[in-house]
């Protein structure tokens, strides 16, 4: 069932960037909604480049997953592979990219799962989650300070992977939660 959408968007009266760095831009936005109102909202100024997420599947029925360094917790998560898209290249061609770059392996398949925001309240940023089988070994340089931990995580054992304290990114979780949505289909 579809709900009753909007049918614009609000005015913008005015932008101005209030903070920049290496990484983000900041803009504050003076909105005219269609009753009236009016606000002054702050968003990260995205790019357009987009970022993939990919859900590998080994021949053993394992899904292969990285343990990585993430600044903003200053921890160390458990996630599934995942990069930017580079200029010039398709969600699977970033995908097979960053497949060989964090986990040494390529795939023959993929399959869209889903393409999600993050945080679009705050800032335009999408995410292509894929599912990828078929795959090979081969491994290209990537840009990580550091080796990546690779974990193999039994497919049959998804649930208990919801239960790892150190699962907690929300893509992570629901891109496994859209392969079995995947998987229940392809039977």
């Amino acid at each position: 069932m579809s709900q009753k959408k909007h049918p614009c968007p609000p005015e913008i009266l005015s932008s101005e960037v209030v903070a920049k760095s290496k990484l983000f831009t900041v803009e504050a936005l003076s909105l005219q909604f269609s009753n009236g109102e009016q606000r002054l909202y702050e968003r990260v100024k995205g790019g357009k480049r987009g970022a993939v997420m990919i859900v590998p599947i080994t021949a053993e029925n394992e899904l292969l997953l990285v343990r990585e360094y993430c600044a903003g917790t200053h921890d160390y998560q458990l996630g599934f592979p995942k990069g930017l898209i580079d200029p010039g290249e398709t969600p699977v061609e970033a995908g097979n990219r960053e497949l060989k770059e964090e986990v040494g392996f390529g795939a023959n398949f993929f399959a869209d799962l889903k393409t999600v925001s993050l945080a679009p309240s705050y800032f335009k940023a999408h995410m292509h989650i894929l599912v990828a089988k078929d795959l090979y070994p081969e491994r290209l340089e990537g840009d990580e300070p550091e080796p990546l931990v690779v974990v193999k995580w039994p497919l049959s054992d998804w649930q208990t992977l919801l239960e790892q304290p150190d699962f907690t990114e929300a893509r992570s979780v629901a891109a496994l939660l859209l392969l079995q949505q995947f998987l229940l289909k392809e039977v």
